[in-house]
């Protein structure tokens, strides 16, 4: 098993591995490339399709960060604010009409609890690695991520759920909810009494 399929099956690999360094490295010189462009540039959709994001007809505003970019997929119509950080050493998934606010950050890697196996380790060709594992993300359809958002690996996110600005989401999110708090947590469900038909004061 190479070290990518390791790690995109959640197996303990090392990011020095000379196929995924080639991958991230070309990553992170295609997000450089975007986030000196202007968002009327047409290269920005080159450079999308370059990264290997799967999907069509989402928009990520400048700047952006992606590991690998290949590992993601966004679905149609979804939005991605300032300054979008995914760390896709496993599979990310976005699903359609997803609104994503700024400062959000999406971090599948995740490292041993013991300082023994987490720390920088000298391989002997004298490479400087680390130990590491992933776990895959799923936000789906319909989802609102406000601002200063962090989800951590292994979260998965219903549909049609709200994520309050500054919450740290670890877990599993029913759909159709509102959660907030750190560790994320449900505090209610959206019905539709919270349609903007019902709220008439919001329209004057």
């Amino acid at each position: 098993m190479t070290e990518k399929e390791r790690m995109l099956k959640g197996k303990i690999y090392d990011p020095s591995d000379e196929e995924l360094t080639t991958i991230r490295l070309k990553a992170h010189r295609l997000c450089k490339e975007y986030n000196g462009l202007l968002e009327t540039d047409e290269r920005r959709d080159e450079i999308i399709k370059e990264l290997g994001i799967k999907g069509e007809f989402f928009s990520l505003l400048r700047p952006i960060q992606f590991d690998y970019g290949c590992f993601t997929t966004i679905g149609k119509n979804s939005f991605a604010n300032f300054n979008f950080t995914c760390l896709d050493c496993a599979p990310v998934t976005i699903g359609d009409n997803v609104f994503i606010g700024p400062n959000v950050s999406i971090l599948t890697p995740m490292h041993p609890l013991r300082f023994e196996d987490r720390n920088l380790y000298a391989k002997p060709d004298g490479t400087i690695t680390d130990r590491e594992y992933s776990k895959p993300i799923v936000i789906g359809d319909n989802c609102w991520i406000a601002g200063n958002v962090t989800i951590c690996g292994g979260a998965v996110i219903g549909e049609g759920c709200v994520i309050v600005a500054g919450r740290v989401v670890t877990g599993y999110i029913p759909p159709n909810t509102i959660a907030a708090g750190v560790p994320c947590k449900v505090i209610r469900e959206i019905t539709d009494a919270d349609l903007l038909s019902n709220h008439p004061e919001l329209e004057k």
